[in-house]
């Protein structure tokens, strides 16, 4: 009979080893690698070592071999999440960058009597770096589009000299520029041809919502006509769906937040509703966008846009309310809101066939009430960073270039893109005022440019260009601009 202390010292060691046996074989075959159990190999001469025999006990027999080696443990099944196969994701990386050099032969301050003073500077810019990343999982139909902006350099504290403003200096957190999400938004395809997406996106008017790249344009800067009324590259957040009939047409609905009547001015329009000031979007008034483009003609996309959408509850303060005798102060508007829709319609057009290259829009724009935001936007505070300058009921812009490609012409390969170009831009922002309101010559704008356009693979290009802007009247002195710029786009 085996002594007590010899049956438990080997039945510990005979548990040990089977949970080091288990222990190791869940951490290899989580790792991926083969099981190896931890037993002694079966042609060992030596089972478990079991502790030495006291003096006071007779030496026991060696145990035999169906003791020394313990029964075979199955390598415990992975967790579930560990097992499960990654989706297929589909990634892309795109990006963009603009640098511009500019000589002026006029000064800053274009509100002189007679337009700006002759002057001889030069300026250079950073102009944008821009960085679009897209992921896709082609299984589900589902799309996630990030668009990050750094525009000119960089962010912090600056000076600005706002002329419009009497030439008062205004302090501002964007030395250099700012850092924008211009887009960002999850999209689900419904079917073959329509999509729905939700997030931050452009706002499908004009052209610089399909066209805003440098390779996308002649000219070394995007039209003067439509960034002279409206926001630049204009992107808001609310819901998009799209749909793309087979033999050529494309339709965009889009609801976003509205703009902020505060910010708009004489001289810019609607451009300063666009909300950037605040860390918060304001969508207690939405806005309907439509747009219709015809793609069935290779080369050629042409179409239609229109917004629509209310603009004084969406301004930081309550401020723009109707006034009435029996008011309730437990409310913030008991008569409601005074309406300020701002409405805009266009018409734009694409080519790309062969050697030409063309691209022209007109947009026209309504706000309503306009004569009482004006009274309004004129008791504003100084530091809300405004114009606050009257603005018009209606607004148009108007531009076109033509260019043609020589590179085969001056013997150059198939790579390269050389195109020579003309482009007119036209915007009044205030068109057709109100009776009350000065049609004031000095806010209808017209530019002449001529230049050259080269292109190696549509990814590293130049550009250089002149200008020549005249104001609505004789009066003022016209201004003359020689631009370059270069950068790249992949």
């Amino acid at each position: 009979m085996r002594p007590r202390s010899c049956l438990v010292s080997s039945s510990f060691l005979l548990c040990s080893t089977l949970l080091l046996s288990t222990t190791v074989a869940r951490a290899q075959d989580s790792a991926g690698a083969p099981v190896v159990s931890a037993a002694p190999p079966s042609d060992s001469p030596e089972g478990p070592v079991a502790s030495a025999p006291s003096a006071e006990q007779p030496e026991q027999p060696a145990p035999s071999p169906a003791a020394q080696e313990p029964a075979p443990v199955s390598a415990a099944p992975a967790p579930a999440a560990l097992s499960r196969a990654r989706p297929n994701i589909d990634t892309f990386v795109t990006a963009y960058g603009e640098l511009l050099f500019g000589y002026h032969n006029y000064g800053l301050n274009q509100n002189r009597t007679g337009g700006a003073q002759r002057d001889s500077r030069l300026e250079f810019d950073t102009t944008r770096f821009v960085l679009e990343m897209k992921g896709a999982l082609p299984d589900y139909g589902l799309e996630v589009e990030v668009e990050v902006e750094f525009e000119h350099g960089g962010t912090g504290t600056a000076m600005e000299l706002e002329y419009e403003e009497f030439g008062e200096f205004d302090q501002e957190l964007d030395k250099g520029g700012e850092i924008l999400v211009e887009e960002l938004y999850i999209s689900k395809k419904l079917g073959d041809h329509a999509a729905l997406a939700v997030g931050r996106f452009y706002v499908a008017v004009g052209t610089l919502s399909e066209f805003s790249r440098p390779t996308d344009y002649l000219g070394t800067l995007r039209d003067e006509a439509e960034t002279g009324i409206i926001p630049n590259t204009w992107d808001e957040m609310g819901l998009r769906l799209r749909y793309k009939y087979p033999w050529g047409l494309r339709l965009t609905g889009q609801l976003v937040n509205g703009l902020d009547s505060t910010g708009f001015s004489s001289q810019l329009w609607a451009v300063g509703g666009h909300q950037r000031r605040f860390e918060v979007q304001r969508a207690t008034d939405m806005a309907l966008v439509f747009r219709a483009d015809v793609t069935h003609f290779d080369g050629f996309i042409f179409g239609v846009s229109a917004y629509h959408g209310d603009t004084t509850r969406n301004r930081p303060k309550a401020d723009l309310v109707k006034s009435c005798e029996e008011a309730n102060d437990r409310e913030v508007a008991p008569c409601g809101y005074v309406s300020a829709p701002l409405t805009l319609l266009d018409v734009h057009l694409s080519v790309s066939k062969g050697p030409w290259s063309a691209k022209g829009m007109v947009m026209y724009g309504h706000l309503k009430n306009a004569e009482l935001v004006s009274q309004r936007n004129a008791r504003l505070s100084n530091l809300l960073g405004v114009m606050r300058t009257p603005v018009s009921d209606n607004a148009l812009a108007a531009w076109g270039e033509l260019g043609y490609d020589i590179a085969s012409v001056v013997g150059l390969s198939n790579s390269h893109h050389l195109f020579p170009f003309v482009r007119y831009d036209y915007v009044d922002t205030q068109f057709k005022p109100r009776a009350e309101l000065y049609d004031n010559p000095r806010f209808r704008r017209t530019v002449y440019t001529v230049g050259v356009a080269y292109n190696l693979l549509n990814t590293v290009y130049a550009k250089l260009d002149f200008g020549h802007r005249r104001m609505g009247s004789n009066a003022f002195r016209p201004e003359n601009t020689l631009r370059l710029a270069t950068g790249f786009n992949y």
